[in-house]
């Protein structure tokens, strides 16, 4: 297994170093000039060449992208060309916002997606079935911005239940000091629990609007896996032996069914770490997403190199991490 895990990370090198060549290629082609952007359209010319020696972006592109992987390699993403704010201090102020709320919504995929996975799997063309496959296609297809917007109309404006949009409310945060940037357990850890429940009803419908596709597809895929199992041999030798249906489903079909389902699970939640650019602009939502958009937006080279850095090794991470869970699930895998 170590050597399994110390080959893979050696291969990612490569995957890595395509990424930054990619990124760092794309920005260039992208129309504009940062130099203009900062000191606006009224600037001399003198000024503007100024700036971009300042700025290093004069120099030659290979010396540029040497520069770039050397920076990365010391953990230096840059500084904001608008803000002035190093990238790396952003990404700890935004990434826990963004996590809190891909585990919230990973939570309600997964709750709700394989439960009905499951259940359809076992009563196969029945009306549950039916309704399963139905609102798992209704789910891939609706627009986010539509969903999160239905949402807040319906729970935040005309039932005013929930909060429409931010991470909290000011009242609960004139005494809230966050100390890991986590707020839900920044409050568990203050033992403040008009804060917890005031950050719970602020992920609600984030959570709900962006594990809308997760769960859909989880439940196909459940679904799909679970026939499969259910229609080997030991499956009907453990009824055959008098084996409770119940057991027969959780413990024989399900657990062997998993594999397609936690690779689903590490994907989706890989792609939703990276930001959900639209959830985290309806919600107001502080986030990756949201972040690297307005990077982008304003020509913020640092901003969107770092930014999108940042989140494919995530993503590079978290498929690692379920590659590994596989001899786990499955004790007939061996990586050797």
């Amino acid at each position: 297994m170590a050597l399994y895990i110390a080959r893979r990370l050696l291969n990612l090198l490569p995957v890595l170093l395509g990424i930054t060549l990619l990124v760092f290629t794309l920005l260039q082609l992208i129309p504009g000039d940062p130099a203009v952007v900062i000191l606006g359209e009224r600037a001399t010319p003198e000024q503007v060449e100024a700036l971009r020696e300042q700025l290093g972006l004069n120099q030659p592109l290979p010396l540029q992208y040497l520069t770039f992987l050397w920076n990365l390699m010391r953990l230096d993403f840059g500084t904001s060309i608008i803000s002035g704010v190093p990238i790396a201090e952003e990404i700890k102020t935004r990434w826990p916002a963004t996590f809190e709320l891909s585990v919230a919504a990973m939570v309600v995929a997964v709750v709700l997606g394989i439960p009905v996975g499951v259940l359809a799997a076992v009563r196969k063309n029945s009306s549950l079935d039916n309704l399963s496959t139905i609102g798992s296609l209704l789910g891939v297809s609706m627009p986010v911005y539509w969903l999160g917007l239905l949402l807040i109309y319906l729970f935040a404006v005309n039932l005013n239940w929930l909060p429409p949009s931010g991470r909290l409310s000011i009242e609960a945060g004139l005494n809230f000091k966050p100390i890991t940037g986590f707020y839900i357990i920044d409050a568990l850890l203050q033992v403040d629990i008009k804060v917890l429940l005031d950050v719970l009803s602020h992920l609600i419908l984030p959570a709900l609007t962006l594990g809308t596709i997760p769960l859909a597809i989880l439940a196909r895929i459940t679904r799909s896996a679970m026939l499969e199992v259910l229609s080997q041999d030991y499956i009907r030798t453990a009824r055959a032996k008098g084996v409770q249906e119940r057991w027969v489903i959780l413990q024989h079909a399900l657990k062997n069914a998993l594999l397609p389902v936690v690779t689903i699970i590490g994907l989706q939640f890989g792609t939703l770490l990276g930001g959900a650019i639209l959830t985290e602009t309806i919600f107001s939502w502080p986030g990756i997403g949201s972040w690297i958009y307005e990077g982008i937006l304003a020509r913020d080279y640092p901003v969107v190199q770092g930014g999108v850095i940042f989140v494919s090794v995530s993503f590079v991470i978290i498929n690692l991490l379920v590659d590994i869970s596989y001899p786990f699930l499955d004790p007939r895998i061996h990586y050797r």
